[in-house]
């Protein structure tokens, strides 16, 4: 007999995402690592975070690269170590906040795999990152009106997502079912263009 906390993982392998990976769009402290990785444990499939992806491979945090080479250069790198994961085998992706604001790689990411957007709201978010001190977009003297603009430039565009779901305070097996399902119902719908 199959338990009720298996059912979720048994479901979750049965979905067809014709060989894609998942990628998880939105704002730094929407929760797309966190519940990347546990999406990943459901789906079967590797996480990988993809600013991880870039400190491994340049040696550098991403504030350090921040620091030395500025946001355009950090996003060339980005948009580089996503081709090159998306390329790779099918796997959770947990990206950076601001890889699908340029079109290439949001182009990129919307054919190799099903993104996902966790759409998450200011206090929920100012809350998260306020834990974290090393987001380089938010070291100003008013790191809430710096998120605000940021939700007011990414939101409309996050929204090119194939599925948008709602990251809050839950937890995080609540969230990963809820994008599980929502896997499952784009490829049954035929939306998969």
């Amino acid at each position: 007999m199959t338990s009720t906390a298996d059912r979720p993982r048994q479901r979750a392998r049965q979905i067809d995402l014709q060989g894609r990976s998942v990628a998880l769009v939105g704002l730094m402290g929407a929760g797309k690592t966190t519940i990347g990785r546990k999406l990943a444990q459901m789906l079967e499939m590797p996480f990988v975070d993809s600013d991880a992806e870039i400190e491994r491979v340049s040696r550098m945090s991403v504030s350090e690269l921040f620091a030395a080479y500025g946001e355009t250069e950090f996003r060339a790198l980005e948009a580089r170590v996503l081709g090159r994961i998306v390329e790779d085998r099918p796997r959770v992706i947990g990206t950076g906040g601001g890889a699908y604001m340029n079109e290439a790689t949001r182009g990129l990411l919307r054919q190799k795999a099903v993104t996902v957007w966790l759409k998450a709201d200011i206090d929920l978010l100012m809350e998260r990152v306020g834990k974290r001190p090393t987001r380089p977009l938010l070291q100003a003297p008013d790191p809430r009106g710096v998120m605000q603009r940021l939700m007011e430039q990414r939101y409309p565009i996050y929204a090119e997502a194939d599925i948008t779901v709602q990251s809050r305070n839950a937890r995080r097996e609540t969230i990963a079912r809820e994008i599980v399902t929502a896997l499952d119902r784009w490829a049954r719908s035929g939306d998969q263009a």
